[in-house]
Protein backbone atom coordinates (compact mmCIF):
# COMPACT_ATOMS: atom_id res chain seq x y z
CA UNK A 1 0.00 0.00 0.00
CA UNK A 2 2.56 2.47 0.88
CA UNK A 3 4.64 1.99 -1.99
CA UNK A 4 1.88 2.51 -4.59
CA UNK A 5 1.00 6.04 -2.58
CA UNK A 6 4.43 7.17 -3.08
CA UNK A 7 4.40 6.49 -6.70
CA UNK A 8 2.44 10.09 -6.16
CA UNK A 9 5.19 11.87 -6.34
CA UNK A 10 6.23 11.80 -9.74
CA UNK A 11 8.09 14.36 -11.23
CA UNK A 12 5.44 17.49 -12.14
CA UNK A 13 6.89 18.18 -15.07
CA UNK A 14 6.45 14.29 -16.21
CA UNK A 15 2.72 14.64 -15.29
CA UNK A 16 2.35 17.71 -16.81
CA UNK A 17 3.18 16.64 -20.54
CA UNK A 18 1.71 13.16 -19.59
CA UNK A 19 -1.64 15.18 -19.33
CA UNK A 20 -1.10 17.21 -21.92
CA UNK A 21 -0.32 14.59 -24.58
CA UNK A 22 -4.21 13.20 -23.86
CA UNK A 23 -6.08 16.48 -23.71
CA UNK A 24 -6.65 16.36 -20.18
CA UNK A 25 -7.28 19.63 -17.39
CA UNK A 26 -4.17 20.45 -15.81
CA UNK A 27 -4.90 21.97 -12.08
CA UNK A 28 -2.49 24.27 -10.60
CA UNK A 29 -3.21 24.99 -6.79
CA UNK A 30 -2.33 27.96 -4.75
CA UNK A 31 -2.10 27.80 -0.79
CA UNK A 32 -4.92 29.26 1.04
CA UNK A 33 -4.16 32.00 3.46
CA UNK A 34 -5.27 32.97 6.91
CA UNK A 35 -4.68 29.36 7.96
CA UNK A 36 -1.98 28.12 10.38
CA UNK A 37 -1.03 25.05 8.24
CA UNK A 38 -1.24 24.34 4.81
CA UNK A 39 -3.61 24.03 2.86
CA UNK A 40 -3.52 24.16 -1.53
CA UNK A 41 -6.65 25.42 -3.04
CA UNK A 42 -7.86 25.51 -6.94
CA UNK A 43 -11.03 27.17 -7.57
CA UNK A 44 -12.56 27.37 -11.22
CA UNK A 45 -13.57 30.63 -11.89
CA UNK A 46 -14.28 30.29 -15.58
CA UNK A 47 -18.57 30.32 -15.23
CA UNK A 48 -19.10 29.81 -18.94
CA UNK A 49 -22.64 30.37 -19.81
CA UNK A 50 -22.88 27.32 -21.12
CA UNK A 51 -21.89 25.31 -18.63
CA UNK A 52 -22.69 25.71 -14.57
CA UNK A 53 -22.78 27.85 -12.30
CA UNK A 54 -21.38 26.20 -9.61
CA UNK A 55 -23.70 27.70 -6.58
CA UNK A 56 -23.69 23.69 -5.85
CA UNK A 57 -20.44 22.89 -6.83
CA UNK A 58 -18.28 20.23 -5.68
CA UNK A 59 -15.07 21.37 -3.55
CA UNK A 60 -12.57 18.18 -3.10
CA UNK A 61 -10.75 18.29 -0.08
CA UNK A 62 -7.44 15.68 -0.07
CA UNK A 63 -6.07 14.10 3.34
CA UNK A 64 -3.06 12.41 1.49
CA UNK A 65 -0.69 9.61 3.00
CA UNK A 66 2.00 12.24 4.20
CA UNK A 67 2.76 16.00 3.72
CA UNK A 68 2.82 17.23 0.02
CA UNK A 69 4.60 20.13 -1.55
CA UNK A 70 2.75 22.55 -3.99
CA UNK A 71 4.32 20.14 -6.98
CA UNK A 72 3.51 17.32 -5.15
CA UNK A 73 -0.16 18.14 -4.55
CA UNK A 74 -0.86 19.36 -7.98
CA UNK A 75 0.48 15.64 -9.47
CA UNK A 76 -1.77 14.10 -7.05
CA UNK A 77 -4.71 16.19 -8.23
CA UNK A 78 -4.35 15.61 -11.55
CA UNK A 79 -3.54 11.84 -11.23
CA UNK A 80 -6.77 11.24 -10.10
CA UNK A 81 -8.00 13.36 -13.03
CA UNK A 82 -10.12 15.82 -11.01
CA UNK A 83 -9.34 18.74 -13.31
CA UNK A 84 -12.06 18.11 -15.72
CA UNK A 85 -14.71 17.62 -12.96
CA UNK A 86 -13.92 20.74 -11.46
CA UNK A 87 -14.09 22.77 -14.59
CA UNK A 88 -17.35 20.66 -15.93
CA UNK A 89 -19.28 21.83 -12.86
CA UNK A 90 -17.46 24.91 -12.01
CA UNK A 91 -15.73 23.67 -8.79
CA UNK A 92 -12.87 23.51 -6.48
CA UNK A 93 -10.02 21.20 -5.40
CA UNK A 94 -7.40 20.63 -3.05
CA UNK A 95 -5.25 19.01 -0.28
CA UNK A 96 -5.29 19.72 3.18
CA UNK A 97 -1.69 18.64 4.57
CA UNK A 98 -1.32 17.30 7.87
CA UNK A 99 -0.22 19.62 10.81
CA UNK A 100 3.05 17.86 11.27
CA UNK A 101 4.68 15.18 9.63
CA UNK A 102 2.04 12.53 10.58
CA UNK A 103 -1.74 13.34 11.57
CA UNK A 104 -2.76 14.42 15.11
CA UNK A 105 -6.30 13.56 15.50
CA UNK A 106 -6.45 16.49 18.07
CA UNK A 107 -4.28 18.78 16.20
CA UNK A 108 -5.42 17.91 12.55
CA UNK A 109 -9.33 18.16 13.78
CA UNK A 110 -8.90 21.48 15.04
CA UNK A 111 -7.63 22.56 11.29
CA UNK A 112 -9.98 20.94 9.70
CA UNK A 113 -12.69 23.12 11.93
CA UNK A 114 -10.03 26.17 10.97
CA UNK A 115 -10.39 25.21 7.32
CA UNK A 116 -14.18 25.01 7.66
CA UNK A 117 -14.66 28.36 9.22
CA UNK A 118 -12.51 30.14 6.71
CA UNK A 119 -14.54 28.43 3.62
CA UNK A 120 -17.58 29.56 5.31
CA UNK A 121 -20.04 28.95 2.56
CA UNK A 122 -20.15 25.34 2.17
CA UNK A 123 -22.48 23.30 0.09
CA UNK A 124 -20.91 20.47 -1.54
CA UNK A 125 -18.00 19.23 0.11
CA UNK A 126 -16.43 16.04 -0.80
CA UNK A 127 -13.47 14.62 1.57
CA UNK A 128 -10.73 12.31 -0.16
CA UNK A 129 -8.49 10.28 2.23
CA UNK A 130 -5.81 8.26 1.28
CA UNK A 131 -3.38 6.06 3.15
CA UNK A 132 -2.62 7.56 6.67
CA UNK A 133 -4.87 9.88 5.42
CA UNK A 134 -8.30 7.95 4.62
CA UNK A 135 -7.22 6.55 8.59
CA UNK A 136 -7.56 10.27 9.69
CA UNK A 137 -10.86 10.49 7.53
CA UNK A 138 -12.06 7.31 8.84
CA UNK A 139 -11.69 8.15 12.74
CA UNK A 140 -11.84 11.62 12.67
CA UNK A 141 -14.11 13.50 9.65
CA UNK A 142 -16.78 10.40 9.55
CA UNK A 143 -17.41 12.07 13.22
CA UNK A 144 -17.23 15.44 12.43
CA UNK A 145 -18.95 15.87 9.46
CA UNK A 146 -21.99 17.72 9.75
CA UNK A 147 -21.02 19.85 6.95
CA UNK A 148 -19.59 16.76 4.13
CA UNK A 149 -21.45 16.06 0.94
CA UNK A 150 -19.36 12.57 0.62
CA UNK A 151 -16.64 10.72 1.83
CA UNK A 152 -13.97 8.48 -0.57
CA UNK A 153 -11.17 6.36 1.53
CA UNK A 154 -8.36 4.49 -0.12
CA UNK A 155 -6.61 2.43 2.13
CA UNK A 156 -6.47 3.43 5.88
CA UNK A 157 -8.40 1.74 8.80
CA UNK A 158 -10.37 2.21 11.41
CA UNK A 159 -9.88 2.16 15.42
CA UNK A 160 -13.08 2.63 16.75
CA UNK A 161 -16.21 0.11 16.03
CA UNK A 162 -18.89 2.55 17.42
CA UNK A 163 -20.76 4.35 14.63
CA UNK A 164 -20.60 8.09 14.70
CA UNK A 165 -23.87 10.14 14.89
CA UNK A 166 -23.61 12.04 11.60
CA UNK A 167 -24.93 10.65 8.33
CA UNK A 168 -22.37 10.84 5.75
CA UNK A 169 -22.26 9.50 2.19
CA UNK A 170 -19.19 7.15 1.69
CA UNK A 171 -17.52 4.85 -1.15
CA UNK A 172 -15.26 2.52 0.62
CA UNK A 173 -12.05 0.90 -1.76
CA UNK A 174 -11.16 -2.30 -1.86
CA UNK A 175 -13.49 -4.50 -0.54
CA UNK A 176 -13.75 -2.98 3.30
CA UNK A 177 -16.56 -4.45 4.40
CA UNK A 178 -15.73 -3.80 8.04
CA UNK A 179 -15.33 0.08 7.31
CA UNK A 180 -18.33 -0.04 4.94
CA UNK A 181 -20.33 -1.07 7.95
CA UNK A 182 -19.47 1.60 10.29
CA UNK A 183 -20.29 4.15 7.32
CA UNK A 184 -23.91 2.46 6.98
CA UNK A 185 -24.67 2.40 10.59
CA UNK A 186 -24.01 5.81 10.11
CA UNK A 187 -26.33 6.36 7.72
CA UNK A 188 -28.86 3.75 8.95
CA UNK A 189 -28.62 2.33 5.57
CA UNK A 190 -28.99 -1.64 5.06
CA UNK A 191 -27.72 -3.50 1.76
CA UNK A 192 -30.58 -3.54 -1.32
CA UNK A 193 -28.32 -4.33 -3.83
CA UNK A 194 -24.67 -5.83 -5.06
CA UNK A 195 -23.01 -6.28 -8.63
CA UNK A 196 -19.81 -7.69 -9.46
CA UNK A 197 -18.16 -5.12 -8.33
CA UNK A 198 -20.12 -3.17 -5.56
CA UNK A 199 -22.41 -3.48 -2.55
CA UNK A 200 -25.39 -0.56 -2.55
CA UNK A 201 -25.99 0.28 1.11
CA UNK A 202 -29.28 2.84 1.24
CA UNK A 203 -31.20 4.57 3.82
CA UNK A 204 -34.89 3.83 2.92
CA UNK A 205 -36.76 7.01 4.03
CA UNK A 206 -33.64 9.18 2.90
CA UNK A 207 -31.92 7.10 -0.04
CA UNK A 208 -28.54 9.64 -0.31
CA UNK A 209 -27.58 7.79 2.81
CA UNK A 210 -26.08 5.63 1.53
CA UNK A 211 -22.71 3.51 1.25
CA UNK A 212 -21.03 1.92 -1.70
CA UNK A 213 -18.57 -0.81 -1.15
CA UNK A 214 -16.17 -1.47 -3.89
CA UNK A 215 -15.16 -5.06 -3.88
CA UNK A 216 -12.37 -4.27 -6.43
CA UNK A 217 -9.14 -4.79 -4.62
CA UNK A 218 -6.86 -3.92 -7.05
CA UNK A 219 -8.00 -1.01 -8.15
CA UNK A 220 -5.41 2.13 -9.10
CA UNK A 221 -6.23 5.24 -7.17
CA UNK A 222 -7.65 7.01 -10.48
CA UNK A 223 -9.62 4.00 -11.11
CA UNK A 224 -11.23 4.10 -7.60
CA UNK A 225 -12.21 7.61 -7.48
CA UNK A 226 -13.51 7.60 -10.91
CA UNK A 227 -15.96 4.70 -9.81
CA UNK A 228 -16.07 6.66 -6.96
CA UNK A 229 -17.43 9.57 -8.59
CA UNK A 230 -19.78 7.55 -10.74
CA UNK A 231 -21.83 5.66 -8.20
CA UNK A 232 -21.81 7.78 -5.32
CA UNK A 233 -19.89 11.42 -4.96
CA UNK A 234 -21.46 12.98 -8.10
CA UNK A 235 -25.53 11.91 -6.48
CA UNK A 236 -25.42 14.75 -4.22
CA UNK A 237 -24.56 17.72 -2.50
CA UNK A 238 -24.56 19.58 1.07
CA UNK A 239 -25.73 22.74 1.78
CA UNK A 240 -27.66 23.95 5.37
CA UNK A 241 -30.44 26.65 5.49
CA UNK A 242 -31.27 25.52 8.86
CA UNK A 243 -32.07 28.83 11.37
CA UNK A 244 -30.05 31.04 8.83
CA UNK A 245 -29.89 31.59 4.87
CA UNK A 246 -26.88 29.25 3.72
CA UNK A 247 -25.55 32.17 1.48
CA UNK A 248 -24.67 33.99 4.74
CA UNK A 249 -22.21 31.51 5.53
CA UNK A 250 -21.80 29.61 8.99
CA UNK A 251 -18.99 28.17 11.27
CA UNK A 252 -18.46 24.66 11.85
CA UNK A 253 -21.23 22.93 13.55
CA UNK A 254 -23.29 25.47 14.07
CA UNK A 255 -26.08 24.76 12.71
CA UNK A 256 -26.03 20.62 13.14
CA UNK A 257 -26.14 18.06 9.92
CA UNK A 258 -26.50 19.30 6.49
CA UNK A 259 -29.59 18.94 4.52
CA UNK A 260 -28.29 16.27 1.74
CA UNK A 261 -30.02 16.92 -1.68
CA UNK A 262 -29.39 15.66 -5.17
CA UNK A 263 -26.78 17.23 -7.55
CA UNK A 264 -28.35 17.84 -10.91
CA UNK A 265 -26.56 16.45 -13.92
CA UNK A 266 -28.38 16.80 -17.07
CA UNK A 267 -27.01 13.97 -18.78
CA UNK A 268 -27.92 11.82 -16.29
CA UNK A 269 -31.22 12.95 -16.53
CA UNK A 270 -31.41 12.77 -20.44
CA UNK A 271 -32.46 16.58 -20.46
CA UNK A 272 -30.83 18.91 -23.20
CA UNK A 273 -30.21 22.66 -21.99
CA UNK A 274 -30.16 25.23 -24.77
CA UNK A 275 -28.53 28.60 -24.58
CA UNK A 276 -30.60 31.64 -25.98
CA UNK A 277 -29.92 34.78 -26.22
CA UNK A 278 -32.43 37.11 -28.90
CA UNK A 279 -33.04 40.27 -29.81
CA UNK A 280 -37.16 41.15 -29.16
CA UNK A 281 -37.14 43.73 -31.67
CA UNK A 282 -36.11 40.93 -34.56
CA UNK A 283 -32.71 41.51 -34.99
CA UNK A 284 -33.16 45.60 -35.65
CA UNK A 285 -30.91 47.81 -34.38
CA UNK A 286 -33.62 50.35 -32.67
CA UNK A 287 -32.91 52.66 -29.67
CA UNK A 288 -33.17 50.97 -26.19
CA UNK A 289 -32.75 47.20 -27.82
CA UNK A 290 -30.87 44.26 -26.46
CA UNK A 291 -30.42 40.83 -26.32
CA UNK A 292 -33.39 38.84 -24.40
CA UNK A 293 -30.90 35.78 -22.44
CA UNK A 294 -32.65 32.69 -20.94
CA UNK A 295 -32.19 28.68 -20.97
CA UNK A 296 -34.45 26.04 -21.95
CA UNK A 297 -34.65 22.39 -20.46
CA UNK A 298 -36.24 19.74 -22.94
CA UNK A 299 -36.59 16.51 -21.31
CA UNK A 300 -36.40 13.31 -23.59
CA UNK A 301 -40.18 12.34 -23.26
CA UNK A 302 -40.74 15.93 -24.54
CA UNK A 303 -38.50 15.85 -27.25
CA UNK A 304 -40.88 14.12 -30.01
CA UNK A 305 -43.76 14.63 -28.08
CA UNK A 306 -47.26 15.67 -30.07
CA UNK A 307 -48.57 19.42 -30.77
CA UNK A 308 -50.03 21.20 -27.62
CA UNK A 309 -49.38 18.45 -25.05
CA UNK A 310 -46.48 19.47 -23.28
CA UNK A 311 -46.71 22.06 -19.94
CA UNK A 312 -44.21 24.35 -19.87
CA UNK A 313 -42.80 25.40 -16.38
CA UNK A 314 -40.79 28.94 -16.41
CA UNK A 315 -38.41 29.86 -13.36
CA UNK A 316 -37.43 33.48 -12.08
CA UNK A 317 -34.43 33.62 -10.21
CA UNK A 318 -33.49 35.24 -7.18
CA UNK A 319 -32.27 38.73 -7.21
CA UNK A 320 -29.04 39.63 -8.92
CA UNK A 321 -28.53 35.94 -9.05
CA UNK A 322 -27.53 33.55 -11.86
CA UNK A 323 -29.91 32.90 -14.23
CA UNK A 324 -29.39 29.11 -13.62
CA UNK A 325 -30.51 29.43 -10.18
CA UNK A 326 -33.89 27.92 -10.09
CA UNK A 327 -32.74 25.08 -12.32
CA UNK A 328 -29.44 24.20 -10.40
CA UNK A 329 -31.13 24.41 -6.77
CA UNK A 330 -34.96 24.21 -6.70
CA UNK A 331 -35.98 20.58 -7.91
CA UNK A 332 -37.80 21.09 -10.65
CA UNK A 333 -35.61 19.69 -13.74
CA UNK A 334 -36.03 15.90 -11.90
CA UNK A 335 -39.35 16.16 -12.51
CA UNK A 336 -39.61 17.61 -15.67
CA UNK A 337 -37.62 14.83 -16.85
CA UNK A 338 -39.74 12.32 -15.39
CA UNK A 339 -42.86 14.24 -16.16
CA UNK A 340 -41.97 15.05 -19.42
CA UNK A 341 -42.77 18.85 -19.19
CA UNK A 342 -40.31 21.88 -20.83
CA UNK A 343 -38.66 24.26 -18.67
CA UNK A 344 -37.36 27.74 -19.11
CA UNK A 345 -35.35 29.54 -17.14
CA UNK A 346 -34.92 33.59 -17.92
CA UNK A 347 -32.48 36.26 -16.74
CA UNK A 348 -35.34 38.45 -16.07
CA UNK A 349 -33.40 41.23 -14.46
CA UNK A 350 -30.55 42.09 -16.72
CA UNK A 351 -28.42 41.29 -13.75
CA UNK A 352 -26.30 38.60 -12.11
CA UNK A 353 -22.92 37.30 -13.11
CA UNK A 354 -24.82 36.44 -16.46
CA UNK A 355 -26.32 39.68 -17.66
CA UNK A 356 -28.88 40.49 -20.40
CA UNK A 357 -28.49 43.89 -21.99
CA UNK A 358 -31.97 44.67 -20.73
CA UNK A 359 -34.45 44.40 -17.67
CA UNK A 360 -37.11 42.26 -19.14
CA UNK A 361 -39.75 43.16 -16.64
CA UNK A 362 -43.41 41.31 -17.11
CA UNK A 363 -43.77 42.32 -20.58
CA UNK A 364 -40.27 40.74 -21.51
CA UNK A 365 -40.92 37.77 -19.90
CA UNK A 366 -44.46 37.15 -21.42
CA UNK A 367 -42.25 38.19 -24.81
CA UNK A 368 -40.12 34.76 -24.04
CA UNK A 369 -43.04 32.38 -23.06
CA UNK A 370 -44.62 33.19 -26.46
CA UNK A 371 -40.99 32.78 -27.78
CA UNK A 372 -41.01 29.13 -26.36
CA UNK A 373 -43.74 28.42 -27.43
CA UNK A 374 -42.83 29.35 -30.75
CA UNK A 375 -39.93 26.66 -31.18
CA UNK A 376 -41.34 23.97 -29.46
CA UNK A 377 -45.02 23.47 -30.82
CA UNK A 378 -45.69 20.44 -28.29
CA UNK A 379 -46.25 22.99 -25.07
CA UNK A 380 -50.11 23.03 -24.40
CA UNK A 381 -50.77 26.58 -24.21
CA UNK A 382 -53.15 25.80 -21.67
CA UNK A 383 -50.53 24.65 -19.24
CA UNK A 384 -47.91 27.21 -18.41
CA UNK A 385 -46.93 28.18 -15.01
CA UNK A 386 -44.47 30.27 -13.46
CA UNK A 387 -42.23 29.72 -10.16
CA UNK A 388 -39.82 32.36 -8.68
CA UNK A 389 -37.70 32.49 -5.87
CA UNK A 390 -37.14 35.29 -3.51
CA UNK A 391 -37.31 38.81 -6.02
CA UNK A 392 -38.38 36.08 -8.60
CA UNK A 393 -41.36 34.89 -6.51
CA UNK A 394 -42.20 38.64 -6.33
CA UNK A 395 -42.37 38.82 -9.51
CA UNK A 396 -44.46 35.60 -10.18
CA UNK A 397 -46.77 36.68 -8.03
CA UNK A 398 -47.24 40.00 -10.19
CA UNK A 399 -47.48 37.91 -13.34
CA UNK A 400 -50.39 35.99 -11.97
CA UNK A 401 -52.24 39.22 -11.75
CA UNK A 402 -51.27 40.97 -14.84
CA UNK A 403 -50.73 38.18 -16.93
CA UNK A 404 -53.30 36.29 -16.07
CA UNK A 405 -53.70 35.42 -19.79
CA UNK A 406 -50.86 33.79 -19.80
CA UNK A 407 -50.31 31.31 -16.76
CA UNK A 408 -52.37 28.57 -15.57
CA UNK A 409 -51.03 28.52 -11.73
CA UNK A 410 -48.40 30.82 -10.26
CA UNK A 411 -45.99 30.02 -6.84
CA UNK A 412 -43.17 31.94 -4.99
CA UNK A 413 -40.47 30.69 -2.87
CA UNK A 414 -39.49 33.12 -0.26
CA UNK A 415 -40.86 36.02 -2.18
CA UNK A 416 -44.37 37.48 -2.31
CA UNK A 417 -45.87 41.58 -2.83
CA UNK A 418 -44.24 44.35 -0.85
CA UNK A 419 -45.98 47.21 0.02
CA UNK A 420 -43.20 49.70 -1.81
CA UNK A 421 -42.64 49.77 -5.24
CA UNK A 422 -40.63 46.55 -6.57
CA UNK A 423 -39.78 45.25 -9.63
CA UNK A 424 -42.39 46.91 -11.59
CA UNK A 425 -45.40 46.81 -8.94
CA UNK A 426 -46.36 47.21 -5.53
CA UNK A 427 -49.43 45.99 -3.66
CA UNK A 428 -51.80 48.68 -3.83
CA UNK A 429 -51.47 48.00 -7.97
CA UNK A 430 -51.47 44.48 -8.16
CA UNK A 431 -54.83 44.67 -5.90
CA UNK A 432 -56.56 47.48 -7.58
CA UNK A 433 -56.06 45.13 -10.92
CA UNK A 434 -57.27 42.25 -8.52
CA UNK A 435 -60.46 44.80 -7.87
CA UNK A 436 -60.96 45.16 -11.98
CA UNK A 437 -60.70 40.94 -12.54
CA UNK A 438 -62.26 40.05 -9.99
CA UNK A 439 -65.31 37.62 -10.89
CA UNK A 440 -64.00 37.08 -14.10
CA UNK A 441 -60.58 35.82 -13.94
CA UNK A 442 -59.04 33.08 -11.21
CA UNK A 443 -55.54 32.37 -10.92
CA UNK A 444 -54.36 29.51 -8.11
CA UNK A 445 -51.17 30.77 -6.21
CA UNK A 446 -48.94 28.61 -4.46
CA UNK A 447 -46.46 30.48 -1.66
CA UNK A 448 -44.00 28.58 0.68
CA UNK A 449 -40.98 30.16 2.71
CA UNK A 450 -39.17 29.42 5.69
CA UNK A 451 -39.89 30.62 9.03
CA UNK A 452 -36.15 31.88 9.45
CA UNK A 453 -36.31 34.10 6.34
CA UNK A 454 -33.83 36.96 7.24
CA UNK A 455 -34.68 38.83 3.79
CA UNK A 456 -38.20 38.40 3.26
CA UNK A 457 -39.34 38.15 7.11
CA UNK A 458 -42.19 35.71 7.57
CA UNK A 459 -45.19 37.17 9.35
CA UNK A 460 -44.98 36.83 13.27
CA UNK A 461 -47.00 38.82 16.13
CA UNK A 462 -44.07 41.89 15.51
CA UNK A 463 -44.23 42.31 11.82
CA UNK A 464 -47.37 40.92 10.31
CA UNK A 465 -48.57 44.60 9.53
CA UNK A 466 -47.84 44.58 5.75
CA UNK A 467 -46.04 41.67 5.77
CA UNK A 468 -45.43 40.86 1.55
CA UNK A 469 -46.56 36.88 2.42
CA UNK A 470 -50.40 38.08 4.04
CA UNK A 471 -50.38 40.91 1.40
CA UNK A 472 -49.77 38.14 -1.31
CA UNK A 473 -52.65 35.83 -0.29
CA UNK A 474 -54.88 39.16 0.14
CA UNK A 475 -54.22 39.92 -3.52
CA UNK A 476 -55.17 36.14 -4.13
CA UNK A 477 -58.49 36.01 -2.06
CA UNK A 478 -59.29 39.68 -3.30
CA UNK A 479 -58.63 38.06 -7.24
CA UNK A 480 -60.15 34.72 -6.17
CA UNK A 481 -63.35 36.18 -4.79
CA UNK A 482 -62.27 34.26 -1.67
CA UNK A 483 -63.45 36.20 1.80
CA UNK A 484 -60.11 38.00 3.05
CA UNK A 485 -59.12 36.30 6.44
CA UNK A 486 -58.36 38.23 9.19
CA UNK A 487 -55.10 37.90 11.31
CA UNK A 488 -55.13 35.84 14.06
CA UNK A 489 -52.12 34.17 15.65
CA UNK A 490 -53.86 33.67 18.65
CA UNK A 491 -55.78 31.08 16.69
CA UNK A 492 -53.07 30.10 13.97
CA UNK A 493 -49.79 30.79 16.00
CA UNK A 494 -47.66 29.79 12.68
CA UNK A 495 -49.51 30.74 9.32
CA UNK A 496 -50.86 33.77 11.04
CA UNK A 497 -54.63 33.12 9.24
CA UNK A 498 -57.39 30.24 9.46
CA UNK A 499 -56.67 28.05 6.52
CA UNK A 500 -58.03 24.75 6.01
CA UNK A 501 -57.18 21.42 5.18
CA UNK A 502 -54.14 22.27 8.01
CA UNK A 503 -51.41 19.50 7.93
CA UNK A 504 -47.84 19.07 9.82
CA UNK A 505 -45.48 17.22 7.75
CA UNK A 506 -42.01 16.00 9.19
CA UNK A 507 -40.08 15.25 6.45
CA UNK A 508 -37.15 13.46 5.66
CA UNK A 509 -34.64 16.29 5.75
CA UNK A 510 -35.55 16.55 9.64
CA UNK A 511 -37.74 19.68 8.86
CA UNK A 512 -41.37 20.58 9.10
CA UNK A 513 -43.73 21.52 7.21
CA UNK A 514 -47.06 23.84 8.23
CA UNK A 515 -49.69 23.59 5.08
CA UNK A 516 -52.86 25.69 5.00
CA UNK A 517 -55.29 26.06 2.13
CA UNK A 518 -57.43 28.31 0.78
CA UNK A 519 -60.86 27.12 -1.53
CA UNK A 520 -63.49 28.91 -3.54
CA UNK A 521 -66.03 26.22 -3.26
CA UNK A 522 -63.94 22.68 -4.10
CA UNK A 523 -61.28 24.35 -5.78
CA UNK A 524 -57.96 24.79 -3.77
CA UNK A 525 -57.00 27.97 -5.29
CA UNK A 526 -53.94 29.03 -2.44
CA UNK A 527 -51.66 27.19 -0.91
CA UNK A 528 -49.29 28.58 2.12
CA UNK A 529 -46.53 26.61 3.67
CA UNK A 530 -43.93 27.45 6.18
CA UNK A 531 -40.60 25.51 6.26
CA UNK A 532 -40.15 26.29 10.23
CA UNK A 533 -36.86 27.20 10.82
CA UNK A 534 -36.20 27.53 7.43
CA UNK A 535 -34.10 30.40 6.01
CA UNK A 536 -33.99 32.57 2.41
CA UNK A 537 -33.24 29.99 -0.20
CA UNK A 538 -35.39 27.12 -2.31
CA UNK A 539 -35.96 24.00 -0.67
CA UNK A 540 -35.52 21.50 -2.74
CA UNK A 541 -38.44 19.12 -2.17
CA UNK A 542 -40.71 21.95 -2.51
CA UNK A 543 -40.92 21.82 -6.20
CA UNK A 544 -42.63 18.41 -6.30
CA UNK A 545 -45.02 19.91 -3.32
CA UNK A 546 -45.59 23.25 -6.03
CA UNK A 547 -45.96 20.77 -9.22
CA UNK A 548 -48.61 18.86 -7.62
CA UNK A 549 -50.73 21.95 -6.90
CA UNK A 550 -49.83 23.39 -10.57
CA UNK A 551 -50.78 20.36 -12.59
CA UNK A 552 -54.62 20.41 -11.05
CA UNK A 553 -54.90 23.61 -12.95
CA UNK A 554 -54.97 24.63 -17.07
CA UNK A 555 -56.64 27.63 -18.74
CA UNK A 556 -58.63 27.44 -21.83
CA UNK A 557 -56.53 28.86 -24.33
CA UNK A 558 -59.79 30.14 -26.44
CA UNK A 559 -61.84 31.86 -23.26
CA UNK A 560 -59.27 32.04 -20.54
CA UNK A 561 -60.89 30.45 -18.19
CA UNK A 562 -59.38 28.40 -15.21
CA UNK A 563 -59.82 24.88 -15.56
CA UNK A 564 -60.06 22.53 -12.78
CA UNK A 565 -58.92 18.75 -12.54
CA UNK A 566 -58.52 16.90 -9.25
CA UNK A 567 -56.14 14.84 -8.28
Amino acid sequence: MKNKINKIGLSLCMMIMALQAIGQVTIQVAKVDKLDHTVYLYRDTTRSIDGYAGMTAPMFMIYPDTPLSETEANALINELEIGELVVKYAGSVGVINPVGKTYDNKADLEAYKAFINRMRNISNLKIIGIGRGATFVNNVISRNAAEVAGIFTYGGTMKGKTASHIPVPAYISQGNRSLASYYAKANDAVEVKRDEAHIYYINDREPLQQVVLSLNKKASLKEAFADAWKTLLSKNYRFSNYKHTSYMGAQFGQYGNYELEPYLILDELGVSRKTVKKSPSGGQNLPGSGLFFWYEYLPEKAANAPKGSVPLVVLLHGNANDNRTQSETGGFIEIAAEEGFIVAEIEWQGAGPNRSELFLGLDGIEYVVYDVMQTYPQIDPSRIYVQGLSAGGMASAALGIKKSHLFAAVGGHSGAIFDRWTFGSSYQSLRDEATQKAGYVQMPYFLISGTADDVVRFPTVENHQNNPYHNAIRVYQHLNQIPETAIDFAAEPVLGMKMHKRETILTNKHLTLEIGKLYKGDMPLIQFTAIIDYGHWNYRPAAQMMWDFFKQYSRDPETKKLIYHPQ
